[in-house]
């Protein structure tokens, strides 16, 4: 077996890391929700979906062991990878020096949840990650609504939670209009929990968001307004659309449901995207 670096040495005699078929093998940490991906195969599956060119910037977080890393960076890409793990550090800056001593591979040791302030992402960026389920709405809600916006966000989630954001139901809810108001999401292929390690207790989805913009909002008073309305829309499930939405319109709800083209017993889960839209330009001139 090949001679592992000190570093690993050490780590290995304090049982941080494991050694199998020759392989190093680094403990996922529970408390910060790590599930290391092993398929090569659903792998190259996220870079296809990021239709990668050679002039692109990724941004990845939680690059992890950097197994998601070596597929982005064959395709020719820039990466700039943050990860919060100071043990996967020294790992990513020994399996990656060459990248990093050509400017191909940027490793940052941040928390991405205290801010991406500092980044060097260039004019325009992707963002691709394998997040811990409990960062799922935070990196959601940060990128969408973020000014610089990435093109394109290609991400390993939940598959209750992809189902969810691509409405495969019928039934939109907040989390998949928040998620379409900005782009287009769609689920690429599920990944069974046998493709990490360790295998979590359910089945995960790779989902890609393209085209993401502000087409649908002027300016960020009209982005308030629109999650305003959405948001009193949902406020009580069993109630219909115009029973919630009479908190915001008062006497005028029916009327305003009607100019949008909405039925006056629809419920929030039933109606589209375009819909809501509607709601928001002939809500324009309220206060």
């Amino acid at each position: 077996m090949e001679v592992a670096p000190p570093y690993i040495r050490d780590w290995r005699e304090k049982g941080i890391m494991g050694v199998s078929n020759n392989y190093i093998i680094m403990r996922a940490k529970k408390s910060l929700g790590q599930n290391f991906l092993n398929s090569k195969t659903v792998a190259r599956d996220i870079v296809r979906a990021s239709e990668i060119l050679p002039a692109d910037t990724i941004l990845e977080i939680g690059p992890g062991k950097g197994f998601l890393s070596e597929e982005i960076l064959k395709a020719g890409a820039k990466v700039v990878a943050v990860e919060k793990d100071d043990r996967m550090i020294p790992l990513l800056s020994e399996k990656f020096s060459d990248e990093i001593a050509r400017g191909q591979f940027t490793l940052v040791h941040e928390d991405i949840t205290e801010g991406t302030q500092g980044l060097s992402l260039g004019s325009s960026y992707k963002l691709i990650a394998n997040i811990p389920y409990y960062l799922t709405g935070y990196i959601l809600r940060t990128f969408l609504e973020m000014q610089k916006k990435p093109e394109r966000m290609v991400l390993m989630l939940q598959k209750e939670v992809a189902d969810r954001i691509v409405a495969r139901d019928g039934k939109e809810s907040i989390l998949s209009l928040a998620v379409k108001a900005y782009g287009a999401p769609r689920i690429v292929k599920k990944v069974p929990a046998r493709y990490f390690t360790p295998a979590p207790k359910v089945d995960s989805a790779v989902v890609s968001i393209e085209n993401i913009s502000d087409k649908h909002f002027k300016n960020d008073a009209e982005e308030q307004r629109f999650f305003e309305i959405v948001k009193t829309g949902f406020a009580h499930k069993r109630k219909q659309l115009a029973g919630n939405l009479k908190e915001l319109f008062g006497k005028e709800t029916l009327a305003i449901l009607s100019q949008a083209g909405i039925a006056p017993n629809a419920r929030a889960e039933d109606i589209t995207l375009a819909d809501w839209l509607a709601l928001l330009e002939f809500t324009k001139a309220r206060p």
